[in-house]
This record gives structure tokens, sequence and C-alpha cells, in this order.
């Protein structure tokens, strides 16, 4: 079951990540809450996208507040990417400078 407080919570950080890093070759996934493509390159239109990051919304708030970096996550298994887009370590040390 889908928290509504949580599925806010991820669609606004997500808009955000929206705004910093607008495009279609990244597709970034927190289940079950939402999706978005994010970061400037080719875009994806059918399939199974080349560039996949995929996290827990818990792991997503962690990533943000810098109570888990980008490395511990791949580490841990707590953060699934895939592809050689897949990075977007940046993209969250920017957004969490925002909050």
């Amino acid at each position: 079951m889908r928290d509504p407080e949580i599925m806010q919570q991820v669609k606004d950080t997500l808009a955000q990540i929206s705004e910093i890093a607008p495009g279609h070759a990244v597709e970034l996934r927190i289940p079950p809450y939402s999706a978005i493509q994010c970061v400037e390159g080719p875009k994806h239109t059918r399939g199974t996208p080349p560039n996949v990051v995929e996290m827990s919304a818990e792991i997503l708030f962690r990533l943000i507040e810098g109570n888990i970096d980008w490395a511990q996550g791949i580490a841990t298994g707590a953060i699934h990417a895939s592809g050689e887009r897949s990075d977007i370590s940046a993209l969250f040390a920017r957004l969490s400078s925002r909050n």
C-alpha cells in the first residue's frame, strides 16, 4: 500500500530532480511511488531503458538528507544503477545542497 504522504514527498523530490536535470537519458524509479526520466542525452522510447536507477523512497530521502552517499547506496545494494549514464551522484549532491 502506498502512503499518500510519502508519495507526495517522492513526487515533490522527483519534480526537483526534473528541474535540476531535465532530459530523458536516465529512468529514475522509486517503486511503488513514481518514476521519471531525467538527465540530458539520448531519449529512450521503447522497451527497457538502457540507463536505470532504482531505489526505495527511504533511500531517496536519506540521499537528499546526506545520511547516505551514492557509493554507500551502490555498495549495499540499496541503489541499483545500470547503464553508462546511471551514475547520477552529482545530481543528488546538487539536490542536497538546495534543501
